[in-house]
């Protein structure tokens, strides 16, 4: 069962959707700084519940697609279409906050955490985007604030609890551990109840041990929460034990699309990572 925002029976994953039905849709996406191109006339589509992995080259345009999924970067041409809550949102129109309220997270390959801050204050901070009440309210934390303030820190906890991390809740994020700081990350991303669930090399600089516990999270997140999820991802290995779909870009191009199986037979993805 997905897990519950107690008082607001609200799941883990977001969305309205139904397994298979399509969740994303990036039609011909050009991106360019200057005039260096970075994307040109990327198409794909990302389906309810599954894992998508996007690989490629160094430079390939991994983050860039992802960053004008989230609204961090726009594109000069192309459209996003996101659907969800029985809507459809043209991302490339709005700003990273309302892409974020209407369902989609994203974790970075740099961490972006709350050095100075516990690791519950930055799940916390992940929920404010779904929080109603109003300024006042807040500030002296009394009435609708204060309840739901409550509601949202059990939900926390669901989600502490699911990510194997009771034991660093009061901890200041700056002291632990790096793979432990990528748990929390993920978490904090968890917190936004995605729909859409982008993760950016989410197990970059892990050792062995600490990638087998992220892809059993993110696993867990997929099949057990029904989240979506889109992952950039270098170790192979992980690409494919754990995706459904795998994109393949290269020089700001997609020259790939298929099973993990299919794409690892494929001639022009070998050609792009080992060259003729």
């Amino acid at each position: 069962m997905p897990l519950q925002l107690r008082g607001f029976r609200h799941p883990l994953n977001g969305s309205t959707l139904e397994p298979g039905q399509t969740q994303l849709r990036v039609e011909n996406i050009h991106l360019a700084f200057g005039g260096v191109g970075a994307l040109a006339g990327v198409s794909l589509e990302v389906r309810q519940s599954e894992i998508l992995a996007i690989i490629g080259p160094n430079g390939a345009g991994k983050t860039s697609l992802l960053n004008s999924i989230s609204g961090l970067y726009h594109p000069q041409k192309g459209r996003i279409v996101f659907y969800n809550h029985g809507r459809e949102y043209e991302l490339t129109r709005m700003k990273p906050h309302q892409i974020a309220a209407a369902g989609v997270a994203r974790s970075f390959q740099n961490i972006e955490l709350f050095r100075h801050m516990t690791v519950l204050d930055n799940l916390m901070s992940g929920a404010h985007v779904h929080m109603r009440a109003g300024l006042f309210s807040s500030l002296f934390y009394w009435g609708p604030a204060q309840r739901e303030q409550i509601a949202f820190r059990d939900f926390i906890e669901d989600i502490i609890d699911l990510l194997e991390i009771p034991a660093i809740r009061y901890k200041k994020v700056g002291a632990l551990a790096y793979g432990l700081q990528k748990r929390v990350e993920l978490g904090r991303a968890l917190a936004m109840r995605p729909a859409l669930l982008l993760l950016d090399e989410p197990m970059a600089g892990m050792n062995t041990e600490e990638k087998e516990d992220m892809a059993r999270f993110i696993l867990d997140v997929n099949e057990e929460h029904g989240v979506t999820i889109v992952l950039i991802e270098h170790d192979m290995g992980v690409v494919m034990d754990i995706s459904d779909r795998v994109v393949v870009l290269n020089f700001g191009r997609k020259i790939a699309e298929g099973t993990p199986e299919e794409v690892s037979k494929n001639p022009a993805v070998i050609e792009a990572y080992l060259g003729h």
